[in-house]
């Protein structure tokens, strides 16, 4: 099973937040849309818009636990740190990207295909698959 066979069981809409909006807009965008991460992205003129990392819960927790109230105007950029940016693409298999989640323990992972963002799936998302895969062998094996 791939990536891409998760993605295609959803919207395509995928909740991202630009580095300079704070980080109670992001929480505020996180609640509208029930989810617990959001992909961020910056704004360069020469390369259009770019995923740059994931702003989680962890990170409001993380804000308002070292900086109180005063946390939820951290600009984004502030809390999330900017470097290789680990995700997977549409092709790589549910073993992969797993184990790209275990290896950096992180829990969601953007899927970025030709340089474009095309979503994100959560350890949630992947062990679900591959309960409905188990669930799917055992139904076949009883029948």
């Amino acid at each position: 099973m791939q990536v891409g066979d998760i993605l295609r069981k959803r919207t395509a809409r995928v909740a991202t937040v630009r580095m300079n909006e704070t980080v109670g807009v992001a929480a505020q965008l996180m609640r509208a849309s029930n989810i617990s991460a959001l992909v961020v992205k910056d704004v360069v003129r020469t390369e259009g818009n770019t995923a740059v990392g994931m702003f989680t819960e962890r990170d409001v927790v993380r804000a308002i636990a070292e900086h109180g109230a005063a946390g939820a105007n951290l600009k984004v950029s502030q809390l999330i740190s900017v470097q290789q940016l680990v995700s997977c693409s549409s092709t790589d298999t549910l073993e992969h990207a797993r184990h790209l989640m275990n290896r950096n323990h992180i829990r969601h992972l953007p899927v970025i295909d030709d340089y474009s963002l095309v979503g994100v799936v959560s350890v949630r998302d992947i062990s679900t698959a591959f309960d409905e895969e188990s669930r799917g062998q055992a139904q076949s094996l009883s029948a």
